[in-house]
């Protein structure tokens, strides 16, 4: 079996990928920073500082997220596979 290197990667890192990905789904879909703060109810300067350095509250993210319909990536985040009701279930698992 092939042993893959630890990657390290730090929050601001994270962050700034994360921001990437939203500025390229923002453009495809054609939307202004402008107009994504009038459907999403975040301030433009939020929405500027956020794209800039990937800064930005949960719950403007998650306002963010939904004007923009990414409604499978905000449930598939920290998703869980199995929840488990008996002791049973986690044993036949």
């Amino acid at each position: 079996m092939e042993e893959k290197a630890l990657q390290f990667v730090t929050y601001y890192e994270k962050q700034l990928e994360i921001a990437k990905r939203f500025v390229y789904i923002r453009k495809k879909r054609k939307i202004s920073q402008q107009r994504l703060s009038v459907i999403s109810g975040v301030s433009y300067a939020s929405i500027r500082r956020f794209e800039r350095t990937g800064n930005i509250s949960l719950e403007s993210l998650v306002k963010l997220a939904l004007a923009l319909q990414l409604y499978d990536d905000l449930d598939n985040l920290f998703k869980i596979d199995n929840i488990y009701e008996s002791i049973e279930e986690v044993l036949n698992d």
